[in-house]
């Protein structure tokens, strides 16, 4: 027989409605015991991820241990694994958890990760062979800056610009997801010698960021001159990534995203926008 491996101990404050709806929902396969045990693991995950990766991750394991045919356990254990740099290990699990869920809305951080164990090639690959219009709109940006990271990594800073080029690249409105966009296109400019729009896009960055810290009630902030206006959203796809954690519970499915034109060496912790 094989020996069970001890699970990290959970304190008693963790139940398992501190995990997200939907990812609750995808433990109904499992007896009821079984199901809080796990539920209970992915919510110390969620909890731990930006302070602890590392005891994240051995969070992920046990409910990995517990229930590996669930795809929100494979997603968990993928993203932990990044966030710990191991790529490899975040290669295997995030395409499994896309082989059982279907789901392409960790493409990002498999193209990161591919730049990760350093397979730039592979990575443009895999990026290229999704439909970008059907991703929701924050994956879709997060794919653009993992994108423009593989190409970097093959020196092709050019390329690596065309890549940001995208709709969402508006300097005047503020999401989740602008200030690491913003801050991906100056780097990529910093590098091309063009320091003038590099501080440019920097400082939208930096406002987006501020402005989102003080505004994140609001989806949208239109950002002129400084100044913070609130916008109005007519387009559910943009809305703020921070409902991801909803009041009911947490996940890891949003939490994870690649920083702006990182080395495979130096990608250990993807960051979105602060909402």
């Amino acid at each position: 027989m094989r020996e069970r491996v001890p699970e990290p101990p959970l304190p008693e404050d963790i139940t398992p409605k501190d995990l997200h709806p939907a990812a609750r929902n995808e433990l109904k396969t499992l007896s009821k015991e079984n199901a809080e045990q796990v539920a209970r693991h992915l919510a110390m995950a969620s909890r731990l991820i930006d302070d602890d990766p590392q005891r994240a991750h051995e969070h992920a394991l046990a409910a990995s241990r517990r229930a590996g045919r669930v795809a929100v356990v494979r997603e968990t254990l993928g993203i932990t694994a990044y966030a710990l740099g191991d790529f490899a290990l975040a290669l295997r699990e995030l395409r499994t958890y896309r082989r059982i869920s279907g789901r392409d809305d960790q493409i990002a951080l498999i193209v990161d990760s591919e730049r990760g164990v350093g397979r730039p090639d592979r990575a443009l690959e895999e990026g290229r062979a999704v439909d970008r219009a059907s991703l929701p709109v924050e994956v879709r940006v997060a794919l653009a800056i993992a994108m423009s990271g593989a190409r970097l990594d093959r020196g092709e800073t050019e390329l690596a610009l065309g890549e940001l080029e995208i709709p969402e690249l508006d300097p005047n409105l503020a999401f989740a997801w602008s200030p690491a966009l913003f801050a991906a296109r100056a780097a990529v400019l910093e590098d091309l010698g063009r320091t003038e729009e590099a501080a440019f896009w920097t400082e939208r960055a930096e406002v987006a960021a501020s402005a989102l810290g003080l505004e994140d009630d609001e989806d949208e902030i239109v950002v002129e001159d400084g100044l913070v206006e609130d916008g109005l959203v007519e387009d559910e796809g943009h809305a703020d990534a921070s409902e991801a954690g909803a009041e009911e519970g947490t996940t890891l499915r949003q939490a994870q995203r690649p920083e702006p034109a990182q080395r495979p060496e130096e990608a250990q912790r993807p960051e979105e926008g602060e909402a």
